[in-house]
């Protein structure tokens, strides 16, 4: 492992140097951190906050609305005064409703209670549109382009009342402006909808099943968000000739795939957006595809550069060293070789869950037969128990049979927390 370490910045490389002749595949984990010292020259960033909430009709089921509302309450009392804020009612359009009519508020004793009455004026109906919220979310962003700009999205149905292109228009258009977390309740949203906003905005995504669990999950989203006080961290790989970066992924916390996000920002160099940061530590799998060479030679693979708007603040070096000593490039980092196992372990989850749907019982077998396997030898827990909802398992072999009544919601938990990992220790 070699590590390099800026003001408050590390940037670590795990992998395994050696391979074999003639081989050409060069995988490495990249850890970054960052440190509660670091901070982005300048004054701190202005924040704004923007809650969507889904009034649409089906948010009058249960106790989905009243819900909603105590969960705003609840985010708006985490905001330190002096952060601009907006409240969004999304139905198959989209509205300001607080501040009905001029600029944006600053959370204060008296906006936060005017704030609160609005929100007891909104009834549930019409329909989803969620393009349209992102929409407006990112006309409210670009009126304060300097703030560190964050949304929470909440819904509770698919995305009915506006075409499957609108909403991927409206995220690649919202990209840089502002980054959001997505929240389903109840379960009768589509996942992949909510994972692909989460994702390209650089937010998490989860469900709930009752609208009372919602407050406590908006606090932790809003703390979240606060926390974050480094507005933008991008990663910097240059390669040199005759070497390509095959792939980028973050693989923890959880996966997402980085890869074609890239940004050509020169020769041999691409740039791959992170998003805002706290204080925290984030895995990166990189696989870096290079001319072999003789056995004896030592290449450099990649440089791996961490950039906070002009500077670079960390850096680490990724090489390839060629041998005829088997027993050197037979060797697979762990963490390396773990987190090809988380990644497969999310895929393995979606693919079964989509062919259950489909009615392909086989395949659906065989893919959640997988991911149980995957999930117990790399000691993700909380995948396993997510598992065990859908499929039953045999104790005595390890098989398993799909469970012939499944819980929506458990369905929807699984599928949407299958990109949660679990850490490995870096090896020293």
């Amino acid at each position: 492992m070699s590590a390099e370490e800026g003001q408050g910045i590390s940037v670590e490389i795990d992998q395994n140097a050696y391979l074999g002749e003639g081989a050409d595949r060069v995988d490495a984990v990249v850890t970054v951190g960052t440190g509660p010292d670091f901070a982005v020259a300048g004054p701190p960033p202005e924040r704004l906050e923007i809650i969507i909430i889904d009034c649409s009709g089906s948010m009058g089921a249960g106790d989905r609305f009243p819900g909603a509302r105590r969960a705003t309450v609840a985010a708006l009392d985490e905001l330190p005064d002096g952060t601009l804020f907006a409240i969004v009612q999304g139905t198959s359009e989209a509205q300001v409703v607080f501040p009905r009519r001029g600029p944006l508020q600053r959370a204060n004793h008296e906006s936060r209670t005017a704030a609160k009455h609005e929100l007891d004026r909104l009834r549930p109906y019409g329909g989803t549109a969620m393009g349209t919220w992102l929409g407006l979310a990112r006309q409210i962003a670009l009126q304060y382009p300097h703030a560190m700009a964050h949304a929470i999205l909440l819904t509770d149905g698919k995305n009915e009342h506006e075409a499957p292109e609108q909403l991927a228009a409206e995220i690649a258009k919202s990209q840089g402006h502002f980054t959001c977390d997505c929240r389903g309740v109840g379960s009768d949203y589509v996942v992949a909808e909510l994972r692909a906003i989460a994702s390209a905005l650089h937010g998490s995504v989860d469900v709930v099943k009752e609208g009372s669990q919602l407050a406590s999950d908006f606090q932790a989203m809003m703390r979240s968000s606060l926390a974050k006080t480094i507005p933008e961290l991008t990663l910097r790989i240059w390669s040199p000739a005759g070497a390509t970066v095959h792939f980028v992924k973050q693989v923890a916390p959880t996966i997402e795939d980085l890869t074609a996000r890239r940004i050509e920002a020169g020769a041999q160099v691409g740039e791959y957006p992170l998003g805002a940061w706290g204080a925290e530590e984030r895995d990166y799998h990189v696989q870096v595809r290079v001319e072999p060479a003789a056995p004896g030679r030592e290449k450099l693979a990649a440089r791996i550069s961490v950039v906070a708007g002009d500077e670079v603040v960390g850096q680490g070096l990724v090489k390839a060293v060629w041998t005829t000593d088997t027993e050197l490039s037979a060797r697979i980092s762990r963490r390396v070789a773990h987190y090809t196992g988380q990644a497969e372990l999310a895929e393995a989850v979606q693919e079964g869950l989509a062919a259950r749907k489909q009615g392909d019982l086989d395949t659906a077998t065989a893919k959640l037969q997988r991911a149980m396997v995957l999930a117990s030898e790399s000691g993700n827990e909380g995948t396993a128990k997510l598992l065990r909802n859908v499929v039953e398992v045999d104790e005595r072999n390890g098989t398993i049979r799909l469970r012939r009544s499944v819980d929506a919601f458990d369905e929807a938990a699984l599928d949407a927390r299958s990109t949660k990992t679990a850490r490995v220790r870096k090896e020293s």
